[in-house]
């Protein structure tokens, strides 16, 4: 079904008004008062439901934008709220890292004391676990930071999951 907008019947009403006198057909008074009646009453029910549409419209994407918007914060205040938590976890990783290479100093004095009874033998050895203990404290170090910049990456990407969620939200049309 076709949807005439109400300048085109208004248009074609003057047209036929225009032809009819022409042609030498004369609307009498109220005839033509009548038609004139008519076109008027149409063009303002066509501003009126414009208007209508433009108001509704209007209130859906208030409604929309506000619905942005408490999506948009509640999932910043979700990553604000966690990264206390992540930063605990962090120092604790970290932690652990030093405590290792502590401990890996201490095995290394250990391993040199050892080491004074055989001197060839012993110095290669304690060298040997003095490298590895070093590479573990170095790799232990790595994870745990590697852990850390991993929980924060993760945390961002489900911020900009949700706000991509709530981007298409307001962007949605029904």
């Amino acid at each position: 079904m076709t949807i005439i907008p109400p300048w085109v019947k208004w248009a074609a009403a003057v047209v036929i008004a225009g032809a009819s006198f022409a042609a030498g057909w004369h609307l009498n008074g109220m005839t033509g008062r009548a038609a004139v009646a008519e076109v008027k009453t149409e063009l303002a029910t066509g501003r009126a439901d414009r208007a209508e549409a433009a108001r509704t419209d209007e209130q859906k994407t208030a409604t929309l934008e506000h619905q942005h918007a408490g999506l948009t914060l509640a999932a910043a205040e979700r990553f604000s709220l966690a990264a206390p938590g992540r930063e605990l976890a962090l120092r604790a990783e970290l932690a652990d890292a030093r405590r290792v290479r502590d401990g890996a100093e201490v095995r290394a004095a250990r391993y040199r004391a050892q080491a004074q009874g055989d001197a060839a033998a012993r110095r290669d050895l304690a060298d040997r676990c003095e490298a590895l203990d070093r590479q573990l404290a170095a790799g232990v170090g790595v994870v745990a930071a590697l852990r850390g910049d991993l929980e924060r990456r993760d945390a961002e990407v489900m911020l900009l999951v949700e706000q991509i969620q709530a981007d298409r939200l307001l962007f949605a049309v029904p």
